[in-house]
């Protein structure tokens, strides 16, 4: 049986070609020279981060960009800085074929905004803080009293929910944590406390409130309330 047959030894030949042509070009991607940086925002229109601020930490030790090959970066340094910055989410960082060092970033979302006596921050849809940004505000109801009182899950859970009703989003404004952890909620064009009572059933209680809210429109009964009350999950107490 013959080892050294052309077939052999042409298919030999394309395989070595094949290597040599893979590391040639690997080597060359690696020696490829950054030509610019792009910052790319993904979701969220409205910028709560200059993209001047991620394309600077973009630049390792603020070299020109012309003097930095491929291999020299270490893309995974450069994703963690970003990353680091508490307005983000979630950020990709790679280099594309042509030589643009590219940053995918994700924005945190901002539920609510806190008052206190230390200061003013969001609440992002996972519950946790979230510095406020020089750039733009947001429009989220206003959170205010004792917010260690209730976890953070379900503070975010509440909040997650008005955020994605077009309804409850037009409609709560504002959202007082009391000392035990009930929460009163408060409405934007009518004077009536809603009384929500604890973070338990929440989204029964919303689907109770959107259906007592569009009966009382429809029989002009509105004004006549002081307080609506959510905690029994069967019915809305409504008081005069």
């Amino acid at each position: 049986m013959k080892i050294f047959t052309w077939t052999n030894i042409r298919l030999v030949l394309m395989i070595a070609v094949v290597i040599f042509l893979y590391s040639f070009t690997s080597h060359r991607n690696e020696m490829r020279k950054i030509k610019k940086t792009e910052v790319v925002f993904v979701g969220e229109k409205n910028l709560f981060l200059k993209p001047e601020t991620v394309n600077k930490l973009l630049i390792e030790k603020n070299r020109d960009l012309k003097t930095i090959h491929k291999v020299d970066l270490d893309l995974n340094k450069l994703e963690k800085s970003i990353n680091q910055q508490k307005l983000i989410e979630k950020a990709d960082v790679f280099v594309s074929v042509d030589g643009v060092l590219k940053a995918v970033v994700e924005q945190k979302t901002p539920l609510g905004r806190v008052f206190n006596e230390t200061g003013s921050f969001y609440i992002d849809n996972e519950g946790n803080s979230m510095p406020l940004s020089d750039n733009y505000t947001a429009r989220v109801p206003l959170i205010s009293g004792e917010i260690s009182v209730v976890k953070k899950e379900k503070l975010s859970e509440v909040l997650r929910m008005i955020a994605e009703d077009d309804f409850l989003k037009k409609n709560i404004i504002g959202v007082q944590i009391l000392p035990n952890g009930s929460l009163i909620m408060a409405n934007r064009n009518y004077d009536f406390q809603i009384d929500f009572g604890r973070t338990i059933n929440i989204d029964r209680k919303f689907k109770n409130y959107k259906a007592f809210f569009q009966k009382a429109v429809s029989d002009s009964t509105l004004n006549k309330y002081r307080k609506i009350n959510l905690k029994f999950t069967k019915q809305v107490v409504c008081i005069k």
